[in-house]
């Protein structure tokens, strides 16, 4: 009798000490917080620099020099390129949406730059005579865009065409031994089409690759040499090829907002 007591006594307690338990605050730990990865988005202004190469599709000149007794005496440079390394900075808006082709997104943003220019070239004009030794000097400075971007971005991938107005700032020099030297800067607008591609390396940084065709037309110079009343007049076209590398940083300003995910 004494035992079957003590065994009920015992599972009364068990059973008292469980509830006890089951109504104590958990001592469990917290799940860990991990704060969602941010959404990425070619949406943004963004800043950055290019190098690359550049050099002319044709550079034919043609020189036309009056004689001092009205002869004229005129030539054609053959179209030897004019080449050298360009580089500067663009700063450029883009904005991502809809899908596309399943799996992509349409971008079309605006970008400008500014570019310095080492591309120049000087020739010995086929002249004979008084004229002879005369030669010509082609240098382009600086030049500089503003043009539309329109591409399709799978994810940190983007393929994209771009076009616009393209400015120049050109050197056309000329000198003619025992006649005098002349030298004019000029300023010319033209346009400028390519296309690229551009990887988005982290959510900010992105690099890209970039052919671009710039025409500006044809440059037409005529004036005196310094030391005589020889008058003169040159013509050249001016179009480049130019391909370059460069990096940009986006500024999430303009980025949509992260998803909202609730803490323990």
């Amino acid at each position: 009798m004494l035992r079957k007591a003590l065994l009920s006594t015992t599972a009364v307690v068990s059973i008292t000490g469980s509830a006890l338990a089951a109504d104590l605050p958990s001592r469990a730990a917290p799940p860990v917080y991990a704060p969602p990865i941010p959404i990425f988005t070619w949406t943004g202004v963004y800043l950055g620099g290019d190098i690359g190469y550049a050099w002319g599709a044709n550079s034919n000149s043609n020189v036309t020099i009056v004689g001092p007794r009205g002869n004229v005496f005129s030539g054609n440079v053959g179209g030897g390129s004019v080449n050298g390394v360009i580089g500067g900075a663009h700063v450029g808006y883009n904005y991502q949406f809809g899908p596309v082709f399943g799996t992509g997104a349409f971008v079309a943003g605006l970008e400008g730059d500014v570019e310095g220019s080492s591309l120049s070239r000087t020739v010995t004009l086929p002249f004979v005579g008084p004229f002879g030794g005369t030669t010509l000097s082609a240098r382009e400075n600086v030049t500089g865009s503003i043009r539309g971007r329109i591409g399709v971005a799978f994810d940190r991938v983007l393929l994209y065409a771009t076009g616009g107005a393209a400015f120049g700032g050109f050197e056309s020099s000329i000198n003619v031994p025992g006649f005098g030297f002349f030298q004019r800067n000029t300023t010319r607008v033209g346009y400028t089409v390519g296309g690229g591609l551009e990887y988005a390396v982290t959510n900010n940084w992105s690099v890209r690759a970039e052919y671009r065709y710039s025409n500006y037309g044809h440059l037409v110079n005529n004036g005196i040499f310094n030391a005589s009343t020889t008058p003169f007049l040159f013509s050249r076209r001016v179009a480049d090829n130019e391909v370059r590398v460069g990096f940009s940083y986006k500024f999430d300003v303009f980025a949509p907002p992260a998803p909202v995910v609730a803490k323990y």
